[in-house]
């Protein structure tokens, strides 16, 4: 076979479940070296197409052909591991032979790490010596590596690893064997930003070729090569990044609607000419009565777009002005402090959200915060007529042996939403649920529909102070984007936390972002937004290499150099003060963008300011070289 020969070809490939098709005689071709994301709702059939490819199961009808040799390793929404393997055997493991020399490696490394065991060092060296015969250093160090840009702690055992965690580990399985063709099913949930920022880096190096589901926008827009939509059993795809496939999505959508006008009304005159009592059964009219069979069968069997999430949110009476003081709150987990001496103010209305690494304290904070842990030190104090509505990330609040309907009604057969009474069955199709699914147990959900649910029983709740902790895991990008409008026109007050960037720069006014060793900073505007002020914060200040002559001072400058021209001693003379007025007008427009209300100014306004900075930094650098030369030269 040449090397132009497709990874992996499906042809007429089908597969149901039940009565729906999930695919329908689909046609997909992946290359070496394309960058695929795979979209569409939540229960569209994404996952199973993933399982095809794989080969884990095989289709109803049609042909995989897989490039032969074809290494292919999958992420699974719910992997399954070894509970009886650390964390580093787990990925070692994946590896074969090499790979199990490598765990022997560092199993024994570990056991001479607390006893200096002479047998022990010998069979050490012995496996030295079969590692660098089978190129087991390389491995070893991709190991290594892959579980440190991770955040795995390798001597974790697999078994007390909570399901996010695990999808971790699974996730480094896949990055080690470096496949000919990678599979990740939602590949950024459970990871924080640092995370997703590498795994964007590995991901854009990619030599093989990659298809992976996502609802992480920023994520798509960085990866994907290509766009291939799910969407009722067929497969479109769509070259180039996700913002073009955004506008040519919009234009097929436009184009569809206008086809099934059109054949809906052709559809309709048939059925007024059969029924005004023309004589059918003549010879020349039975072509006639067919053909309007065959639409009638033809409208019958064309899927209609699914309806779309409908979200509400019961606003709550109004909050007092001050939702939330904390004043110097700190607290430890065991000798590692969490969170070191933070004071803040929440109002009502504010949109914070909370940004760092997993495992940082965000939810230690929230929890703070809410008054369902006490700080070691410091207080908190909440404002009045406070209605609090909580989005665990760990789905806590859902029983998996209930079904869906009490999980939401608690019995109830009315349920009132926004002070309007609604059967909960209605308002339980607003978030997709069918009567069929309504009576299903919460453990037999989706990741996503369990999300649409927690949202289901959360919204119903009168709240004027929202928290959310990883709300957007595993909702497809339409319940997302509907979510997100929501949010954003909430008028109460809003605590999230997200490692979705985008979802972060459309919703949240202000930051709260956790800069490590218990240090916590606030921040105005979203994730983009504390980058750029980030920036200018830890930008070191331009300081000259020599003592500079000052306005207020008498200190005279240093004599000239007959070397120089007459202009060019005016000049040098002239530089400290350019200087230092460069240097008074940077600071005072950085203090104007620390300010509060600077990112509610207009987008014109704002630009514009951020360009003049940059501007006289760059002016900064300019004079400074010149100041040097002109020394140099004197």
């Amino acid at each position: 076979m040449t090397s132009a020969m497709a990874l992996i070809s499906l042809n007429n490939v089908s597969i149901a479940f039940g009565h729906v098709a999930l695919l329908d005689k689909v046609a997909l071709r992946l290359d070496r070296g394309e960058r695929v994301c795979l979209i569409g709702r939540n229960g569209e059939g994404k996952s199973t197409l993933l399982t095809l490819i794989s080969g884990e199961i095989n289709p109803d009808q049609g042909q995989i052909e897989r490039q032969p040799h074809c290494k292919i390793a999958r992420l699974s929404q719910h992997p399954e591991l070894n509970s009886n393997d650390t964390i580093f055997q787990a990925v070692a493991g994946c590896l074969g032979e090499v790979g199990k020399q490598v765990q022997e490696y560092h199993d024994l490394a570990q056991c001479l790490a607390q006893s200096h065991d002479e047998p022990l060092l010998k069979q050490l060296e012995n496996v030295q010596h079969r590692l660098e015969a089978n190129d087991g250093w390389r491995l070893e160090q991709r190991v290594e590596t892959v579980l440190s840009k991770l955040n795995l702690p390798t001597e974790q055992s697999v078994a007390d690893l909570s399901g996010g965690w695990q999808r971790r580990v699974a996730l480094a399985q896949a990055l080690v064997i470096e496949p000919d063709l990678l599979l990740l099913d939602e590949p950024t949930n459970h990871l924080d930003i640092d995370a997703i920022t590498w795994l964007e880096e590995v991901l854009l190096e990619w030599l093989g070729g990659l298809l992976f589901v996502s609802h992480d926008r920023q994520f798509m827009q960085r990866i994907a090569t290509r766009i291939i939509e799910l969407d009722r059993g067929q497969l479109t795809s769509y070259p180039g990044d996700y913002a073009t496939y955004l506008e040519r999505k919009q234009a097929a959508l436009s184009a569809e609607i206008t086809q099934a006008a059109k054949f809906d009304k052709h559809l309709a005159q048939e059925e007024v000419w059969i029924r005004q009592g023309i004589k059918a059964r003549r010879t020349r009219n039975e072509g006639r009565v067919r053909s309007l069979k065959k639409l009638r069968e033809e409208r019958a069997q064309r899927r209609e777009q699914q309806d779309k999430v409908r979200l509400n949110l019961d606003k709550g009476e109004l909050s007092g002005r001050i939702v939330i003081v904390a004043d110097d709150i700190s607290k430890n987990y065991g000798d590692t402090p969490l969170i070191h001496h933070f004071s803040t103010e929440i109002m009502r209305g504010d949109r914070i959200g909370l940004i760092g690494p997993n495992g940082v304290g965000k939810t230690t904070l929230l929890k703070l915060l809410l008054g369902e842990l006490t700080p070691d030190s410091g207080q908190v104090q909440h404002g009045t007529q406070l209605q609090i509505a909580y989005f665990d990330q760990l789905r806590a609040q859902l029983n998996p042996e209930e079904t869906v309907i009490d999980a939401v009604a608690q019995g109830r057969e009315m349920i009132t939403v926004n002070g309007q009474k609604k059967h909960v069955m209605s308002y339980l199709s607003d978030f997709l649920f069918m009567p069929a699914r309504a009576f299903s147990p919460v453990k037999s959900l989706s990741g996503g529909e369990r999300n649409r649910l927690l949202l289901a029983r959360l919204l119903i709740q009168p709240a004027n102070l929202l928290v959310l902790d990883e709300p957007t895991n595993d909702l497809d990008v339409e319940t997302l984007e509907l979510l997100e409008e929501l949010l954003a026109n909430y008028s109460g007050t809003l605590l999230l936390v997200s490692h979705d960037r985008r979802f972060l720069d459309n919703v949240v006014t202000s930051t709260i972002v956790f800069e490590g060793k218990g240090q916590i900073k606030e921040y105005v505007g979203g994730y983009q937004d504390w980058l750029r002020q980030r920036n200018l914060t830890v930008q070191p200040p331009i300081t000259p290499k020599k003592p500079l002559t000052s306005s207020k001072t008498n200190v005279s400058p240093k004599p000239k150099s007959p070397k120089l021209s007459y202009k060019e001693q005016r000049e040098l003379a002239e530089l400290p003060i350019q200087i230092e007025n460069l240097e008074t007008e940077l600071t005072q427009l950085q203090e104007k963008v620390s300010c509060s209300d600077f990112y509610r100014g207009s987008t014109a306004e704002i630009n514009q300011t951020l360009a003049q900075i940059k501007h006289l930094e760059t002016e900064l650098q300019t004079r400074y070289a010149r100041w040097e030369e002109l020394e140099t030269k004197g």
